[in-house]
């Protein structure tokens, strides 16, 4: 099985791919997408950007399924809000792809490679090169999306599992009909 790990941004978009074979992890890529070169205020284009680079790393590297980051409030609730808007274009390009999508919080993520919720972000770093036996240590971005990609090689199947005993089938999130929840 082939996962992208995505660490949505609005200026930099971290992003990386692992291939699962039963316990063995195997580094495939990793590196981000950038909106930086783009003015502050040119959200719309900023959003095209991270959704069309979205779809190329799709494209290029042919994962079967995709996980992202968890967005929480932040001190700055402006922040939070531009935060949500990339995360929602990352997202929207997955699914355009007919990608399933995990989501973990950066807690989930930092206990699954680091053993515990307080890594840092050079714990992090220096413990998926360890974990993917990479010559360097990734890119902070990069190395985070590489920790989510591992952490839902670790555990999807187990979540999966617990859907299917629990009656979800494997359905997480409510049901809409016509824009309305029942």
């Amino acid at each position: 099985m082939r996962i992208l790990g995505i660490d949505p941004g609005l200026r930099t978009t971290g992003f990386g791919v692992v291939d699962v074979e039963g316990s063995a992890l195997r580094y495939v890529a990793s590196g981000t997408i950038s909106t930086q070169h783009l003015e502050v205020g040119a959200l719309p284009a900023r959003l095209k950007v991270l959704f069309d680079g979205i779809g190329e790393v799709v494209q290029r590297y042919e994962p079967d399924c995709a996980c992202v980051e968890i967005v929480f409030v932040n001190v700055n609730p402006q922040s939070t809000l531009l935060l949500g808007q990339a995360r929602g274009a990352c997202i929207t390009a997955l699914v355009s792809k007919d990608l399933p999508v995990a989501e973990y919080t950066a807690l989930q993520m930092k206990q699954a490679v680091a053993g515990h919720g307080r890594a840092d972000k050079a714990q992090v770093q220096s413990m998926v090169q360890r974990l993917l036996v990479l010559p360097g240590l990734p890119g902070p971005d990069a190395a985070d999306a590489l920790g989510l990609a591992i952490t839902h090689a670790h555990a999807g199947s187990a979540m999966a599992r617990l859907a299917q005993a629990s009656g979800l089938g494997g359905k997480i999130g409510g049901n809409y009909r016509a824009g309305r929840s029942r």
